[in-house]
């Protein structure tokens, strides 16, 4: 499914990068003041770690601050995987020391230059930490009970043709799944495998994208690859003034609306919850979120509902929104544009404003406007191929590595842009990120070698030494620790998950 062509640059003058998998390629990012081609002539810098903070427009001078330890059994699987879920946390946690020393140095210091390698933080990665992260929601357990996973609908299922998956953990997802084959409520996975051993899988798709239901046939690899992330300038409004913040708290005091929903955007401002944003969830009510998948995500922020289609509810957003300083939408293309909530909406109300899009399948071809999960896009970029058994089935990756990678790409450039606002070119951003991007790296854009510069680590990996536990509304959680490794960073959130949707739509 990645057989789409790149996203078209807008132009040199709004476009600050639109960088590509490999860390030497050509693009506009190459033309950004002070934003060098990382990792070359370097072999200390890691380079899946180059290529993500060269995505984010991050110094290359920095990289040098970054090491990693612990265990290296971690996240197995025939594709890189444990190289992208570290780089992909360095590169956020980088950024994040970069804000820190911005901070710290005081007020009338954000100049040009003045977060310098030699005020920035050390960051050492622990895989260990990365690898139970990426897996936070197995590891989750509320008063003991382990939460909901899949449901018997969603799976791999074979066709008269080849493979399928599915996607039908939410109620309304599995009803018009049922619906698209015809088939009543209440069918359990054995009628639905036998329906679908008799149609071709491309034939399944294609029904169930028109009832608005979730399968996608199994596809091999593609040659062409997808941006990891897109940054254009939108304004040149100066932008709001950032006093003094603890190392441990770098984005204390900005406002983050979040408009995102199961994993890889919520795990995003999760991220920047720790990192002591003020984040608040907004949810239509006819919509609700999973309790348990809220209970592991929603760590650090609140939670409210806003129905946008009701004019009380949307003038509190709009009060929300005029003291923003972050947007963070997880939904298909145009699927928020009736409500005013474009990027250029948001924009045009609120200058200076940066706004971070993620997506399933990217943002421009055919499927830019499909609906799609974690496990769907790794069926239709060949991941599930890749990852096939000897009996060939297709498998999946040891993680839901898409969704969690890309959120904290996705939170590494928003700390990137709040910087460069401050330090390069004022004005608001527009981030765009997609799972798509993310399976295109991981799929052609990072070697599965050995590190050249650091010996084997043969430690074992004890997912417990990442664990846990905190009293909520929801019970007695065990959770995943953070995995965000700079001198200094929070070790835990300041607040544990409230009941999904209950909070006022209010900043603190």
């Amino acid at each position: 499914m990645t057989d789409r062509p790149l996203p078209a640059p807008t132009g040199p003058d709004d476009v600050l990068s639109s960088a590509t998998d490999s860390p030497t390629a050509g693009g506009p990012g190459d033309d950004i003041p002070g934003v060098d081609i990382p990792g070359v002539g370097n072999p200390a810098v890691d380079g899946p770690t180059a290529d993500a903070w060269r995505a984010l427009g991050g110094p290359s001078a920095l990289l040098e601050r970054v090491s990693f330890h612990g265990p290296d059994a971690v996240l197995p699987s025939r594709l890189p995987v444990r190289r992208l879920a570290r780089a992909t946390v360095a590169a956020c946690s980088l950024a994040a020391a970069e804000l820190a020393a911005l901070r710290s140095a005081g007020p009338g210091s954000a100049g040009p230059g003045s977060a310098g390698p030699g005020l920035v933080p050390q960051v050492r990665i622990d895989q260990g930490a990365v690898a139970t992260a990426f897996v936070s929601e197995r590891h989750l357990r509320i008063d003991g009970r382990a939460p909901v996973s899949f449901a018997p609908l969603s799976g791999f299922w074979p066709t008269a043709d080849g493979w399928l998956r599915t996607h039908a953990n939410y109620p309304h997802h599995r009803e018009r799944l049922l619906t698209a084959l015809g088939l009543p409520e209440g069918t359990g996975p054995d009628r639905l495998a036998a329906v679908l051993r008799e149609l071709p899988a491309a034939a399944v798709q294609e029904r169930a994208y028109a009832a608005g239901a979730l399968a996608v046939a199994v596809a091999p690899v593609r040659d062409t690859t997808l941006p990891l992330v897109e940054v254009h300038a939108v304004d040149d409004t100066a932008p709001r003034p950032l006093g003094p913040a603890p190392v441990d708290r770098p984005a204390a005091g900005i406002r983050v609306l979040d408009l995102t929903r199961v994993i890889a955007g919520p795990v995003a401002t999760r991220t920047l919850a720790l990192l002591g944003a003020d984040v608040l969830r907004i949810d239509a009510p006819q919509l609700p979120e999973a309790e348990d998948a809220h209970a592991d995500t929603g760590f650090g922020k609140r939670s409210a509902r806003l129905d946008l289609a009701e004019r009380a509810d949307r003038e509190a957003f709009e009060d929300l929104l005029a003291t923003a300083d972050v947007v963070v939408t997880a939904y298909r293309p145009g699927a928020l544009d009736a409500y005013g909530l474009a990027p250029d909406s948001l924009s045009a109300r609120r200058p200076g404003l940066v706004v971070a899009q993620l997506n399933a399948w990217g943002w421009t071809g055919p499927w830019a406007g499909r609906r799609g999960f974690d496990s769907l896009v790794q069926a239709g970029c060949g991941i599930a191929a890749t990852e096939a058994g000897a009996d060939g089935r297709p498998g999946a990756l040891p993680a839901q590595a898409l969704d969690h990678g890309t959120g904290y790409l996705v939170a590494g450039g928003v700390l990137r842009a709040l910087i460069d606002q401050r330090t390069v070119r004022p004005g608001g951003r527009h981030l765009r990120y997609s799972l798509a991007g993310t399976a295109s790296w991981l799929l052609h854009g990072i070697a599965p070698t050995a590190d050249p510069h650091r010996p084997p680590n043969a430690e074992p990996y004890d997912p417990a030494r990442w664990l846990t536990e905190t009293d909520t509304s929801y019970g007695r959680l065990r959770h995943a620790l953070p995995p965000i490794g700079y001198a200094g960073a929070p070790a835990d959130w300041e607040r544990p998950p409230g009941r999904w949707g209950t909070d006022e739509p209010l900043w603190r």
